[in-house]
């Protein structure tokens, strides 16, 4: 009654194929697996692979979660989503008040400023330093949900990379539901110390951040229309924010599937003007 095991496997881009080159176009992977004992009435504490507690969607991106047939950018490049990591973790609420905490210890990045590469899904991931995260979340008014998280880790690159020390990551986001309606924001921010010694590029890496909004009117309770603006910085030279608007509507002929559609419309500035993707996306995402 007071243990619970937690997993989720995962085929990623519709088959996996053994490759020499690193070409690899799909992924056989274990997301969550771990174990859960309750300490008290109001705290829990797990060990093994999990999901981190930061953002809106880490912990809960199934495609019926969330409108637009993509993630959104900010949660894609600044919070590298998905996100999972090996170690230890404690959750507790205060009461019924509504204010709950989580405190991690897991293995960290390994990817120095490239936030997304440095990834390692545990499988063989280098723990020379770990990764210290807390959250704090409030729900205590009908509708609301407000969060804030801050990660630290010693070395961005596992001490492996002489030019690369500290990495904070500050992150807070608000949801408000009323009625039909919702306003989603979100704000992440990386702090990372690069050596001036390291390359002019890599220097100015140092800092990334990003923030989105999105509103939604779910009009009718099968269907619903959002329109989401973010804007974020992965650093490095000469003028590197980026700006991408999203609109479109989410269909939910059952609660399990979604059919999506979205224009989208990219500014990534006149030097990265290339890689700009203008269009429309169409999806169709189930979850069980």
């Amino acid at each position: 009654d007071s243990i619970r095991f937690h997993s989720e496997i995962e085929i990623e881009h519709a088959f996996v194929e053994d490759t020499d080159d690193g070409s690899n176009p799909g992924a056989v992977e274990l997301e969550q697996a771990y174990v859960e004992f309750d300490l008290t009435e109001n705290m829990e504490t797990k060990g093994g692979l999990f999901l981190m507690p930061v953002g809106i969607i880490n912990e809960t991106h199934e495609p019926t979660t969330f409108y637009g047939v993509e993630r959104n950018p900010v949660e894609t490049r600044i919070i590298p989503t998905t996100w999972w990591e090996g170690g230890a973790a404690l959750t507790g609420r205060f009461g019924g008040s509504g204010l709950s905490y989580d405190l991690t210890i897991t293995s960290g990045l390994d990817g120095g400023t490239n936030i997304r590469g440095g990834r390692q899904k545990v499988a063989r991931a280098t723990a020379n330093d770990l990764a210290y995260t807390g959250r704090l979340k409030y729900t205590g008014l009908r509708g609301l949900e407000v969060a804030a998280t801050a990660q630290y880790q010693a070395n961005m690159a596992q001490s492996l990379d002489p030019n690369i020390g500290a990495g904070v990551l500050l992150t807070t986001h608000a949801i408000w539901n009323i009625s039909q309606f919702q306003v989603r924001a979100l704000y992440a921010n990386w702090d990372i110390d690069v050596s001036s010694s390291a390359s002019a590029d890599e220097q100015a890496r140092d800092k990334q951040d990003g923030y989105y909004l999105e509103g939604s009117w779910k009009f009718v309770p099968s269907t619903g229309v959002f329109a989401r603006y973010d804007v974020w910085d992965n650093g490095g030279l000469g003028d590197t924010e980026k700006t991408q608007t999203n609109v479109g509507i989410n269909y939910w002929p059952h609660d399990g599937v979604v059919i999506k559609f979205d224009i989208q419309r990219q500014d990534h500035g006149a030097a990265n003007a290339a890689d700009e993707a203008d269009g429309f996306n169409l999806g169709i995402g189930y979850a069980f």
